[in-house]
């Protein structure tokens, strides 16, 4: 078992993923109950509930950004997935810095029982930098295919758990410079093989 494991995950279940989603519940509960507290929906109760999500949204992204940080650093430096993974964890670092600013000056309203406007116009930018990044770290899995085994034939069994070697054997879970250097290697072994080697090999229609 790799020492990584323990920040990064295991092949076909990363860390950072599950923890971003409890960070953008937390923070889109929050949003959603500053509104309602602006509303007059539920004044006091929301309040307390915004302040609450805000903190409880504040501690998590701690382990959500240094797992992410973690994964950022085993990507090419300037390639087009390190590019993507950058803007992701830029719009997210602001997302942060917003809803900390308004967790702090809000906590005076959070004791009467009113999200204020100040803090209520923070919350609102901190949720638009946080869809940002949202959407932006989806590109990172669902585009790029980052962290990704793409072993579709897995057996459910060995999916839930697929274990260092599934993660070998699926060229998605490679780095970009691992996937370069094995197409690489397959185009070179194609073109040094003989035109009649090569006819062989082609597959029938």
């Amino acid at each position: 078992m790799k020492l990584s494991y323990l920040w990064r995950g295991l092949p076909g279940h990363p860390i950072h993923p599950p923890l971003t989603d409890a960070t953008i519940g937390a923070y889109t509960a929050a949003t959603l109950m500053a509104l309602a507290s602006v509303l007059g929906i539920a004044e006091k109760a929301a309040a307390y509930g915004w302040w609450l999500a805000l903190v409880i949204g504040l501690i998590i992204t701690a382990l959500t950004a240094l797992t992410g940080f973690a994964d950022w650093l085993s990507i090419e430096w300037r390639s087009p997935l390190w590019w993507t993974a950058t803007w992701h964890m830029a719009s997210m670092l602001t997302a942060t810095v917003f809803f900390l600013i308004a967790a702090l000056v809000g906590h005076s309203g959070y004791t009467n029982g009113a999200v204020e406007t100040g803090p209520f116009i923070l919350t609102l930018v901190g949720f638009v930098f946080l869809t940002v990044g949202g959407w932006l770290g989806g590109a990172v899995v669902f585009v790029h295919g980052m962290r990704v085994l793409s072993l579709v034939e897995e057996p459910p069994d060995r999916a839930a758990s697929p274990g260092a070697a599934s993660g070998e054997r699926g060229s998605r879970g490679l780095g970009p410079r691992q996937r370069l250097r094995r197409g690489r290697g397959a185009a070179r072994a194609s073109t040094s093989a003989s035109p009649r080697l090569r006819l062989r090999a082609a597959p029938r229609p």
